[in-house]
């Protein structure tokens, strides 16, 4: 690795480093680094370089994953519901990592949803059901019903207390 030191600009800098750190969850190495020619201490970043991923629409077209859409649909979704923020850009790196693991360049726009309506049933049912409506796109209030009726049974806490019992 070429690096410049940026106090004497000595080319390629001769530096040793003293300290090094993961941050970013560990997928970037922060190393802190002394040149041995000024004696001038920097800090220098290593990052893992990403292949980029392609989102396929279902009419066809392709265009790069942005994960702001994916936390913008997931706020959406959760919007006026008990969701902290930070489980929000939880399930949206959660989402991304997944996608990630698959290690394909393309990814089918119905594969990120149905993986978006996986992971919110898991947080907020209620969300999840807003995601739903919109995702497979409900016309009909049956339709509401037949998504419903899964999660009802599922859940034997939910519903009224009467019902519980």
């Amino acid at each position: 690795m070429i690096l410049r030191c940026p106090f004497c600009k000595d080319t390629p800098a001769e530096s040793r480093v003293v300290d090094s750190r993961e941050s970013a969850g560990g997928l970037v190495i922060r190393r802190r680094r002394e040149c041995l020619v000024c004696k001038g201490r920097f800090t220098t970043y290593e990052r893992l370089e990403e292949t980029p991923l392609v989102v396929v629409k279902k009419d066809g077209r392709r265009e790069p994953f942005d994960r702001a859409k994916v936390l913008a649909s997931l706020a959406g979704s959760c919007r006026k519901r008990p969701v902290a923020a930070d489980t929000l850009e939880a399930l949206a790196d959660e989402i991304e990592r997944a996608l990630r693991e698959l290690q394909q360049p393309e990814i089918a726009s119905t594969a990120i949803g149905e993986l978006m309506m996986e992971r919110l049933r898991e947080v907020d049912k209620v969300a999840y059901v807003r995601y739903a409506s919109f995702y497979r796109e409900f016309r009909e209030p049956q339709d509401f019903l037949d998504e419903l009726r899964p999660l009802l049974t599922a859940d034997d806490d939910v519903g009224p207390p009467e019902a519980r019992a």
